[in-house]
């Protein structure tokens, strides 16, 4: 996650706003030191319990319908149905502002 955020702050010219779940790897000392180090980058958390204002869950619930009709044969072959399902909505500019749109954050937000 920090290795992440340095690229970002490497990449974006002023205020970072960052919005995170709350997933153990979102939290801890590491990322309370960037934070000190770059006062510029705001980190917020979606409360607890609240998928419908997490866009990611959209991108989860379009990877998996293509997910629902895959038959694997073993492992290996899961991940890779996985990884194809995700990087199809990855880059699909259509499908992920839709995932932004279908979220109820707020329209300042969007």
């Amino acid at each position: 996650m920090v290795l992440f955020l340095r690229h970002l702050l490497r990449h974006l010219p002023g205020p970072v706003i960052v919005l995170l779940d709350n997933a153990n790897t979102h939290k801890g000392e590491p990322l309370e030191e960037i934070r000190r180090q770059h006062p510029r980058l705001r980190m917020e958390n979606f409360p607890a319990y609240t998928p419908e204002l997490n866009p990611d869950e959209g991108v989860w619930r379009q990877a998996k319908r293509k997910l629902a009709n895959s038959c694997p044969k073993d492992i290996d072959e899961l991940m890779e149905d996985v990884i194809r399902s995700i990087d199809g909505v990855k880059r699909s500019q259509k499908k992920l502002r839709s995932c932004i749109e279908k979220s109820e954050l707020p329209s300042f937000l969007r």
